[in-house]
């Protein structure tokens, strides 16, 4: 299918739909044939509701969808020819394996034949030949997930839809199907789109990341942009930026800084005004002595396990900044609530961005 460059292959055109009281708004995106793109948010954000939408199970309000030069906004799910895995695998109880993959090919009337080939190949695609004859309630739910991919592949789609389809696997499970879909990409080049609320998910698969919240896009970009250089509050908290603030940009000496209560913080932007700024936990170094450029002194607030990480809060002037690093990781200081120390930003990890309309509602960092 031709399709204009740089217009994407799949686009969607200012997408709205209202569902009760919640509402999708405005979305565009354009996706390119062979990428892996994630839509990241929080849940309730809207990000099933949009992949509905695209899979043509909900009808938008207004806006289009596009796929190549074809308008399909009003095409419905059968003659898209999308596959989709559902979060809950939605596997038929009373078919067997074998029966839940090949259901669609049937009910259009394939060929037997072909049937046969279709499910050869997916099923050593999968390695899932050993499961054919089991039922849904037999299976892990590894197998069950990897028995819904199948039955999304057996039709050859050109794009396919993934609803959360890591969230319910514990973690070895999770890890080879995350593996698995990486894999799977590189084999076939399809456009996939897969949403999750786990932004570490979307680091590791993600070719781009669209974040999504209260049913509006905020953010679309790299995995790394998204995760370093959150361009919203909501962004920023989403992906555990943690230390987020509202400050000012000053110049001095032709060099820009932020203020942060008594000191000011070089920083690299072009931005100017009022602003926010924000860094993540495990940039920020720690030490017992002063260092030369954008060192905090404050007082250990407290410090505790946080998984394989240490976690130190320490209170600057009143306001807390959280520090993250590995146990085994490389500060040389002991970290005892109440006792001094300071708190090293480099310029490269402070990210600033726009301050929104309401960004006066959150605590400052400089002092007015």
């Amino acid at each position: 299918m031709r399709y204009r460059s740089g217009e994407g292959f799949l686009r969607l055109c200012s997408l709205n739909k209202k569902l009760g009281n919640f509402e999708l708004r405005n979305i565009s995106l354009n996706l390119e044939r062979a990428e892996y793109f994630v839509v990241l948010g929080p849940s309730g954000a809207g990000k099933t509701l949009l992949l509905e939408i695209i899979a043509g199970l909900q009808r938008v309000d207004s806006g289009e969808t596009w796929l190549g030069e074809n308008n399909i906004t009003l095409w419905p799910p059968e003659k898209r020819l999308f596959g989709f895995m559902y979060q809950d695998c939605a596997l038929f109880p009373h078919l067997n394996v074998k029966d839940n993959i090949t259901f669609s090919l049937k009910v259009r009337r394939t060929h037997p034949r072909i049937i046969k080939k279709e499910l050869d190949e997916v099923v050593d695609l999968l390695g899932i030949s050993h499961l054919l004859e089991r039922y849904p309630a037999t299976l892990s739910g590894g197998e069950k997930q990897r028995v819904a991919l199948a039955r999304a592949l057996v039709m050859k789609p050109q794009v396919l839809l993934l609803d959360e389809p890591l969230s319910a696997l514990d973690v070895p499970a999770r890890e080879a199907l995350r593996k698995e879909l990486k894999h799977l990409h590189k084999l076939t080049g399809m456009l996939m789109i897969h949403v999750t609320h786990d932004f570490t998910e979307a680091m590791s698969l993600a070719d781009r990341v669209a974040v999504i919240v209260d049913g509006a896009l905020v953010q679309v970009g790299y995995p790394d942009e998204i995760f370093n250089r959150p361009q919203s509050r909501a962004v920023a908290d989403f992906v555990g930026a943690q230390n987020i603030f509202q400050s000012k940009v000053i110049i001095r000496n032709g060099k820009k800084f932020v203020l942060f209560r008594g000191s000011q913080l070089a920083v690299e932007t072009d931005l100017e005004g009022t602003v926010n700024f924000s860094f993540r936990p495990e940039d920020v170094v720690l030490s017992s002595s002063r260092q030369p450029v954008n060192c905090l002194q404050g007082v250990v607030d407290s410090v505790a396990r946080h998984g394989l990480f240490t976690r130190v809060v320490v209170e600057v002037e009143g306001t807390e900044i959280v520090a993250l690093f590995a146990l085994n990781g490389g500060s040389e200081y002991p970290f005892c609530p109440g006792k001094p120390i300071f708190c090293v930003i480099p310029p490269k990890v402070i990210n600033v961005f726009p301050c929104e309309t309401d960004c006066s509602e959150h605590s400052s960092a400089y002092h007015l």
